[in-house]
């Protein structure tokens, strides 16, 4: 195929992209996700949605297109399948080595001398299938058990309702187990028996502290959901533009406590965006002048 051809012709026999119709799934896509689908993401695209099409009986993007322009629920239902959700326990585990060793200790230290309330509040932002803000709660847990008297609460968020259910439900593959650490495997994850064979399941104490929501990252407002001392928004901003980029992570910024920390990906930068925020290790941010800030001397 030649790069000029219709894009109908990645699947033989199947449901036609014609490239006027790439165009508006690409326009459709940016505009209500932030996600920039080049040229070469046709391939993806057809990939994604072709059973979705296969199962409304349509062999035309197009009409598709119309049914997802027309119908709020298919809008839902697109984005879901488009959106890429690749996640693991523990993933980069520098950012959950420095939780656990310098940030939950101070959150602790000041707690006890009265200086904040008693609660540590945590956002997992883009969650996709719920291991990250499962691995915050983990690490959450281990530092402020039930009964320490300090609440923990973790908001988990993604656009897709498909991967947010799947969070929800907890059950993972007993394969998964091996990228978490034995004590909180053996502490918070239950061994599936029976006709649970090779799954393990979240136990009780994450599941209280967890809520899981969906939300739309470039919407212009996110209603309700306060400021957060540990922010993950990790390996979703390489998929925006430049703009989006800058919107999100401002917008993010803004539901930082003044000593909170965000957390991005370990390809994410804020170089170049212009935003108040300094580094305090590698992908790890908290705000320009804050008690954090690093060169006021008061980070450890």
């Amino acid at each position: 195929m030649n790069r000029t051809g219709d894009a109908e012709q990645l699947q033989a026999g199947g449901p036609r992209l014609r490239p006027r119709d790439f165009a508006r799934f690409q326009a459709f896509v940016q505009r209500e996700a932030g996600i920039f689908l080049s040229q070469q993401k046709q391939a993806l695209l057809v990939g994604r949605l072709s059973r979705r099409l296969r199962e409304l009986a349509m062999k035309d993007f197009g009409d598709y297109f119309e049914r997802v322009v027309e119908d709020p629920a298919e809008r839902v239902r697109c984005l879901d399948l488009v959106t890429t959700n690749e996640t693991h326990f523990f993933r980069e585990p520098r950012h959950f080595e420095l939780v656990a060793a310098r940030l939950l200790p101070r959150i602790a230290e000041e707690i006890e001398a009265g200086r904040r309330p008693r609660r540590v509040r945590a956002w997992s932002a883009a969650c996709s299938s719920g291991e990250e803000p499962w691995s915050i709660a983990m690490t959450l847990l281990s530092a402020f058990p039930p009964g320490a008297g300090i609440d923990v609460e973790i908001l988990a968020t993604d656009l897709s309702t498909r991967v947010l259910d799947r969070a929800r439900a907890g059950l993972y593959p007993i394969e998964k187990a091996r990228d978490i650490p034995e004590s909180h495997r053996k502490r918070f994850m239950l061994r599936g028996t029976g006709a649970s064979e090779g799954l393990m399941k979240v136990g009780d104490e994450p599941r209280a502290a967890v809520r899981f929501a969906r939300m739309n990252l470039v919407d212009p407002d996110w209603p309700g959901i306060g400021t957060f001392d540990l922010l993950f928004c990790r390996n979703v901003l390489i998929y925006f533009a430049q703009e989006t980029r800058r919107a999100v992570v401002g917008h993010l910024l803004s539901h930082l406590a003044p000593d909170g920390v965000l957390f991005l990906g370990h390809a994410e930068s804020l170089s170049g965006l212009g935003l108040a925020a300094q580094v305090i290790a590698p992908t790890v941010f908290v705000h320009e002048g804050g008690p954090l800030d690093p060169r006021r001397g008061r980070a450890r």
